[in-house]
């Protein structure tokens, strides 16, 4: 799935009356590596920039994420990731072992959308799918 580049982000930030600063070049860099929390966040830019706050991490989520440009996703109640957000519609595999997140995509999404809002009155917006299971890696240790 495409993401967003970091020319499209900036200027987004800028529309926004925002700034790319390094910080946030930096933290979007590292949430498209992929589904991390912010503790993971906050210690792969700390690599980077050992001055970096995790209040710095925590309030440039919450505008990166008021900006549209990164998604929270709510996991479990206690872990939220974050992604960058896309215009394709996805999904996602979580392992319940080691907490390992797959996207995915559905063809039957788009007209299960469909089906479902006219068949209720609803218009519906957007479609999340999760489902849980085990990785390979975590089924061998299982067995």
């Amino acid at each position: 799935m495409k993401k967003q580049t970091p020319d499209i982000n900036r200027k987004a930030l800028s529309l926004a009356g925002a700034r790319m600063t390094n910080q946030r070049a930096l933290i979007m860099e590292i949430i498209r590596q992929g589904h991390l929390d912010a503790d993971e966040i906050y210690r792969r830019a700390r690599e980077k920039q050992p001055h970096l706050s995790l209040s710095t991490v925590y309030r440039t989520l919450r505008t990166l994420t008021e900006l549209d440009l990164v998604e929270e996703l709510h996991f479990d109640e206690t872990h939220h990731h974050y992604e960058v957000k896309t215009s394709v519609e996805h999904h996602h595999l979580l392992c319940l072992g080691c907490g390992k997140v797959v996207e995915f995509s559905c063809l039957l999404s788009p007209k299960m959308k469909e089906n479902i809002g006219h068949e209720k009155g609803f218009e519906v917006t957007g479609a999340e799918v999760r489902m849980t299971g085990y990785c390979a890696k975590c089924r061998q240790k299982r067995k």
